[in-house]
């Protein structure tokens, strides 16, 4: 069953012919970007990649008509409108430097999470894309997974109350890129920061920060952050909490698994549960919801759609950018607003780190 007034899917903009350049070609680009977009009807013109046999490779597998050598060449090009910037993150500050040092203004960027690894240069970015008129969406695509938007209506529209608790638990076992080692945050600003972002789009922005974390036996490069649980306090009285398990037991070393997602929102109206499907790509599994409301006499609702966080979330936030560029607004999950979920990962890593409790929105440090 799909419950249509849920409204977990994404509102597109009235054109899709905007040209979308791409900066990157890893499988987050081949796999997701690239599929999402020509799945919604998104004009991708080109892209480019440090690695030009990789660039021209995968535009070949996906029907990308152009690669360019350079981000500059591909700026050149007159049917660029926007730009995907898919790169990691201690290199996507220098990218959005050279788009915006472009003597061809684009209307708009999309940017990855984390915008940035550190709030200083989050902010850079941000003052720096709006002091050249380009709109900056981020690609916080958690929010576009079909489950949580479904929260959110559920939420927003008042069914399940006020919001008294909200938790997530992860138990999953993440595949950590290359660039990881190295940075000053591995789970913080990598995972943590889908479940942040996503608990301030259900309940907006906490008061107190609570944090515990641990390092990862499994990853065997140096870092402090692998296992994150954090606890947000609201001044409306609502609670959530996250328990973002890295390790989810010897899985990998023998025992058996228990691998997973499961997300729940209680509220003084109803109570919602769900699962996110992530942790089973590459296979497409679709997140689920399933709700009960004080009026319905125990009964369960439980809605469901053939769309998967990975790849279809992607066309989401792209859609974001596009319709507020169609618009003249500001886009959805704004480089503006995406400061407060990076200040949020610090006042996560601050609160672990010194051992006590962050008052979110007071200068750190």
């Amino acid at each position: 069953m799909i419950d249509s007034t849920l409204g977990h899917l994404p509102t597109m903009p009235a054109r899709r012919d905007l040209g979308i350049g791409v900066v990157g070609a890893g499988f987050i680009v081949r796999d997701c970007h690239l599929v999402a977009y020509r799945d919604a009807g998104f004009k991708v013109v080109g892209l480019t990649s440090r690695t030009m046999a990789t660039a021209r490779d995968v535009a070949e597998f996906r029907g990308v008509p152009n690669v360019f050598a350079t981000v500059e060449a591909m700026l050149d090009c007159p049917e660029i409108d926007v730009v995907d910037v898919a790169v990691p993150p201690l290199e996507q500050p220098g990218v959005i430097g050279r788009i915006l040092a472009h003597p061809r203004r684009v209307k708009g960027i999309l940017a990855q999470k984390p915008l940035a690894m550190t709030p200083a240069e989050a902010r850079a970015i941000v003052n720096t894309c709006e002091a050249a008129g380009v709109t900056l969406q981020v690609n916080q695509n958690m929010r576009y997974d079909h489950s949580v938007r479904a929260c959110k209506t559920l939420i927003a529209s008042g069914m399940i109350g006020e919001p008294i608790l909200a938790t997530i638990e992860m138990r999953a076992i993440p595949h950590w890129m290359p660039w990881a080692e190295g940075a000053r945050s591995l789970s913080t600003y990598v995972m943590s920061i889908h479940h942040l972002d996503t608990l301030r789009y259900w309940l907006g922005d906490p008061e107190r920060v609570m944090a515990s974390t641990r390092p990862d036996p499994r990853t065997p490069f140096p870092h402090d952050d692998g296992i994150n649980l954090y606890i947000l306090e609201f001044a409306s009285g609502a609670r959530a909490s996250s328990w973002d398990d890295v390790w989810a037991g010897p899985a990998r070393e023998g025992a058996g698994q228990d691998i997973a997602i499961r997300w729940r929102v209680e509220g003084t109206e109803g109570l919602a549960t769900g699962t996110i499907g992530w942790p089973g790509w590459p296979e497409r599994v679709p997140s689920t919801i399933n709700y009960s409301l004080r009026g319905d006499g125990g009964e369960w609702h439980r809605p469901r759609w053939p769309e998967a966080w990975f790849p279809d979330a992607f066309a989401g936030t792209m859609a974001g950018l596009l319709k507020a560029i169609e618009e003249g607004t500001e886009p959805d999950i704004s480089g503006r607003d995406n400061l407060k979920t990076i200040d949020l990962c610090e006042a996560v890593l601050t609160s672990a780190r010194e051992h006590r409790v962050v008052t979110f929105g007071t200068p750190i440090g």
